[in-house]
């Protein structure tokens, strides 16, 4: 699997447990060391580990697993994919680290999920009784 396409695959997988401010940052040209990383927050270290388990068992089941992970603590989680590194922030410690600002010459794109959710149509209210006419007085 290509790198660029590892990348994209990675990141909507993020998408899929709720994941805020998606960030492919194409390195290549910048560092020997990866190709891409994608950067994600969560809003609690559970949502933090779940987005990181969703992405570790969708690759698998693509047949490719992660070269090494490292879990420092409940609100960070990288997984190497040695073309690709995922981050897992919780959003008060990414905003500590400034990935995006440290590695500012990089590409950029945000991922959104394409779905839009289904606006949902509530039935009128009926309450059972006749509807009243209005009397104009005359």
């Amino acid at each position: 699997m290509r790198a660029q396409t590892l990348a994209k695959s990675i990141a909507k997988l993020t998408l899929t447990k709720k994941a805020d401010e998606v960030v492919l940052m194409d390195l290549r040209g910048l560092t020997s060391m990866t190709d891409f990383f994608v950067v994600c927050s969560a809003d609690s270290d559970i949502q933090v580990r779940a987005i990181a388990d969703a992405v570790e068992d969708g690759m698998v089941k693509k047949g490719v697993r992660p070269w090494h992970s490292e879990v420092g603590s409940s609100n960070w989680i990288l997984l190497d994919y040695v073309d690709v590194v995922l981050h897992v922030f919780h959003k008060n410690l990414r905003q500590f680290y400034k990935l995006e600002k440290l590695w500012g010459d990089a590409k950029m794109q945000r991922v959104h999920d394409d779905e839009a959710p289904a606006k949902t149509v509530r039935p009128a209210r009926r309450t059972g009784r006749p509807v009243r006419k209005r009397r104009t007085v005359s």
